[in-house]
């Protein structure tokens, strides 16, 4: 089985690559609100990027992955192997996320690409995007 932080940096790069949305709301990045509604909102891999910008294949998995934020500053992030829960800090200035998993003293920060009331693309460091649609 694959470790936590393994299963938590796929999830992560999952999200990232999900949340690069094309169309006229590319590169729009709204409120933190968009990012949770009122309570919560849910969020499914729509397309993920490698660093060069190639489309990668989803696995049947990655396409069950789901991460949900809410608007207490938490999320949980799901899949068929299992849930990872955390804290997260939206930097609206800076255009990043920051994701703790609980019992973690490590953070994962992301770019934030775009943000709208149905599209999220996080970019990692290294340049992969995913790219997310509203559930």
């Amino acid at each position: 089985m694959p470790s936590p932080f393994r299963y938590l940096a796929s999830l992560l790069m999952l999200l990232v690559l999900f949340t690069s949305a094309c169309g006229s709301k590319e590169g729009k990045v709204e409120g933190v609100n968009m990012l949770y509604g009122t309570e919560s909102k849910i969020w499914k891999t729509d397309k993920e990027l490698d660093a060069t910008g190639d489309k990668v294949k989803q696995t049947d998995t990655q396409e069950d992955e789901r991460i949900t934020f809410f608007a207490n500053g938490q999320y949980n992030m799901t899949s068929p192997q299992g849930a990872v829960n955390g804290k997260y800090t939206f930097d609206q200035a800076g255009k990043t996320i920051a994701m703790t998993p609980d019992g973690s003293t490590t953070s994962n920060s992301f770019s934030v690409v775009t943000l709208t009331d149905d599209k999220l693309t996080l970019k990692s460091a290294e340049g992969a995007e995913l790219r997310l649609e509203k559930e």
